[in-house]
């Protein structure tokens, strides 16, 4: 028996065609978006960044140490070292200005425009809170929470306000009325226990030396134990702070001029 195919090939001619076509349609939105949304995590991405880089900041510059940067000096460094063009010099009080040439050129609207539209719609915010259950570290003398004057947790909060992307386009849609912002935070436990110098920590240990002197003739016991112990280990100096007091070798040392 023979059996004629030749109208049902004529009929599925052009249909495979006809279907990729279908499916591109719904597709093309989802691939034309696809860059803005790996703009958008590259600015999530600095954001985080910048919120440690305010934060860890304060480790270096708080009250218990020194004095707090100023803030809006603060704005300035993370606004231009971490959102403006990716090769920007590190200087001191270079400001960012609101033109292209200081701007991120990944992070763009397809139209070409600033997706941070202004550099002032960054803004950084400082936050300081108790360190233990309720009370400030380092409050009160005590056997475990010595008096050195604790700065607690310090926290930085970085809010970046973007642009939203040209109206008009169905496929930009929600991202043409999002109104979108990041808000990326980092926390930091800013605490006096670090000092400029071995003599300002020594200076910290003072008050508690006599007592730390007691230790000393615990030495005469464990030294022998650790030798048995753990053979070639140097056992600890009890009492004696300035065996860890740092050593600068001779030769790494100026005389001031």
């Amino acid at each position: 028996m023979k059996v004629n195919t030749l109208p049902t090939s004529r009929a599925q001619t052009g249909q495979a065609l006809i279907e990729f076509l279908v499916v591109a349609l719904a597709l093309l939105p989802l691939f034309l978006l696809i860059p803005v949304i790996a703009k958008y995590q590259s600015i999530a991405q600095a954001t985080q960044m910048a919120s440690r880089y305010a934060a860890f900041d304060g480790l270096v510059r708080n009250e218990v140490q020194n004095s707090s940067k100023p803030l809006d000096q603060l704005q300035d460094e993370v606004r231009r070292r971490i959102f403006s063009n990716s090769d920007a010099p590190i200087k001191t009080g270079d400001v960012a200005g609101d033109f292209k040439a200081n701007q991120n050129l990944f992070w763009r609207t397809p139209h070409d425009k600033p997706l941070i539209a202004n550099f002032s719609d960054v803004t950084v915010t400082r936050s300081q809170q108790d360190g233990h259950d309720g009370q400030t570290l380092s409050s009160k003398p005590g056997p475990f929470l010595l008096g050195f004057g604790g700065a607690g947790i310090g926290s930085a909060q970085v809010s970046v306000t973007l642009a939203n992307l040209p109206s008009g386009l169905q496929f930009y849609e929600p991202f043409d009325q999002i109104n979108l912002m990041m808000k990326r935070s980092t926390s930091v436990l800013a605490d006096g226990w670090t000092g400029k110098d071995p003599a300002d920590v020594e200076q910290k240990f003072a008050p508690y030396a006599p007592g730390l002197a007691v230790l000393k003739p615990l030495s005469l016991i464990v030294k022998p134990v650790m030798g048995l112990a753990e053979p070639g280990v140097t056992p600890p100096k009890l009492g004696q702070l300035d065996f860890w007091r740092d050593a600068v070798p001779a030769d790494r040392l100026r005389s001031k001029q």
